[in-house]
């Protein structure tokens, strides 16, 4: 790891965060990072910097001054963490290395996570994808559809992209994996406990499986983790697919809006109307797929150029 890798790893990881110390949270480490760049510094520049420096080169409260200092202060004890974790596989990617996934660099450019701890082979995450969301209760109907839908896909060369979870989440990347492609998860709790499974592990070594997550290896469940995860999934795939979706609420139904707004990937929803959320999505703009849907992104490509002209031609 440079140090500028080193650095970023510092000020946002939570690897041997001691009492009253805060990383930056990946908003906050944006905002450093411009103030970095407005001075022509990069972040490697504050592992020479003592308290003067912060408060007069920075411009910062003696408060986060003392914040910053204190995050550095655990270089060492980090710097083992992370040998510790490379020996099980698991290493750190931040936004300053080549191997930082490029889609996410692309579309949510500055608000993209600081860092993220990734088993597997990080090449993958350069493979057109699909992404695969929806309720974690799911039926016979639902997971046949996207059994389906992943042969499909997987068929046409395309990754699939999920967050892992229980429902339809695991249901396509099982698929994915079962049917000789290649997925990656965007996991919102415990990486270790993930890699205990067998399958999963194997999925990693052979080179099909790539895990990613923004908490550290042996995070439990966070909400607001799990609700931000998703516009990694939308970033990282060039169209999402919905499967099920409550009505206005819940992080499927979250993300699918948030994706509609920021236009990060093509907007896809399994036309099952008797889903009230599906319906509503479909209504708001996402793409109505059908049951016996080919895997085919172009149609939906060409309704979404027809429908840009058609807005065009109103003004």
């Amino acid at each position: 790891m440079n140090d500028r890798s080193m650095a970023i790893a510092i000020l946002c990881s939570h690897l041997c965060v001691g009492d009253g110390v805060l990383p930056l949270e990946p908003r906050e480490y944006g905002g450093l990072a411009v103030e970095l760049g407005k001075r022509k510094l990069n972040p490697e520049d504050l592992l020479r910097f003592d308290r003067n420096d912060f408060l007069q080169t920075l411009e910062l409260p003696a408060s986060e001054t003392d914040r910053l200092i204190r995050l550095f202060d655990r270089a060492a004890s980090m710097s083992f963490e992370i040998s510790r974790y490379e020996s099980m596989g698991i290493t750190l990617v931040t936004r300053a290395d080549a191997a930082y996934p490029k889609r996410l660099t692309e579309k949510l450019k500055n608000t993209r996570p600081p860092l993220f701890y990734a088993a597997g082979d990080l090449k993958l995450a350069d493979l057109p994808a699909i992404g695969y969301v929806g309720s974690r209760t799911v039926g016979d109907r639902d997971t046949a559809f996207t059994r389906a839908a992943v042969q499909k896909t997987v068929g046409r060369g395309y990754a699939v992209v999920s967050g892992g979870a229980k429902g339809s989440d695991s249901v396509a990347e099982e698929e994915a994996l079962s049917s000789g492609g290649t997925a990656i998860a965007y996991l919102s709790d415990s990486m270790l406990r993930k890699l205990k499974k067998s399958a999963s592990l194997q999925a990693v070594q052979q080179g099909r499986l790539l895990l990613l997550s923004v908490v550290k290896p042996d995070a439990g469940f966070n909400t607001g983790v799990a609700m931000m995860r998703n516009r990694y999934i939308y970033a990282q795939s060039e169209a999402t697919l919905v499967i099920k979706a409550d009505y206005n609420k819940g992080g499927t139904w979250n993300g699918a809006v948030e994706n509609l707004k920021n236009h990060w990937a093509l907007p896809l929803c399994w036309g099952h109307l008797a889903y009230p959320g599906n319906k509503a999505l479909i209504e708001m703009g996402a793409y109505s797929v059908p049951d016996d849907w080919d895997g085919e992104l172009q149609p939906f490509l060409e309704q979404q150029t027809c429908n840009a002209g058609e807005q065009i031609s109103l003004f």
